[in-house]
């Protein structure tokens, strides 16, 4: 059973819809990213367990709820991925931020490791991997088998937009993983780029080309 979780809220998809829109300049294209981010880390943090605490108000001793111990650990894939950080930390200013840098060989497709640095209490943690696209599916991949190396309680990772092809080679290769997203696009190009997507997102993250 794939455990894919397409978030429609109304919010994601109307600034999803000009993320996409080959006219808006990187300043622009940057602060949706990170406002989309902000959006999919409340819906991908629901299902943090929840304990009862008793908190005094102004008026008198009550029962309240607050998260249960659980820490969590975002790690972007580099470069893109730091795109999403901020937004993710809107919400969880005290989670710590690991760094896995990987980059796709233009020929082949595939990922190369550059950089390697996590938390290290984060077998403590509960780790969302942070890339903005999940293409052929292969730095995902490889940034998952990094961070399970380091036994952490729990993995999910977090994406805007994915293709079916990056759906299924995850699954293949770790399918106890689950995936938030944006949107489900259509196929991967004869270049490995998600059709219709956004381009590539780190250049236009970081106004390169």
């Amino acid at each position: 059973m794939q455990k894919v979780f397409v978030m429609d809220h109304p919010l994601i998809q109307h600034k999803l819809t000009f993320l996409r829109d080959i006219s808006t300049g990187t300043k622009s294209f940057r602060e949706l990213v990170s406002e989309i981010a902000t959006l999919m880390c409340y819906e991908a943090t629901r299902d943090l367990p929840l304990v009862n605490v008793q908190t005094e108000t102004p008026m008198q001793i009550t029962t309240t709820k607050v998260i249960s111990g659980r820490k969590l650990a975002f790690v972007p894939i580099l470069r893109a991925g730091l795109g999403m950080v901020d937004g993710m930390l809107n919400l969880v200013p005290s989670a710590k931020v690991g760094h896995i840098g990987l980059y796709r060989d233009h020929d082949t497709l595939k990922p190369i490791e550059y950089y390697n640095k996590l938390p290290p209490d984060i077998e403590e943690r509960e780790v969302i991997v942070l890339d903005p696209m999940l293409a052929t599916g292969g730095s995902a991949i490889d940034a998952i088998d990094i961070v399970k190396k380091s036994n952490p309680k729990n993995i999910k990772f977090l994406c805007i937009i994915a293709a079916p092809e990056g759906i299924e080679a995850l699954h293949k290769k770790h399918p106890d993983i689950h995936i938030y997203c944006a949107a489900v696009d259509e196929k991967l190009n004869e270049n490995g780029y998600i059709m219709p997507g956004l381009g590539d997102a780190g250049d236009r993250i970081f106004g390169t080309k």
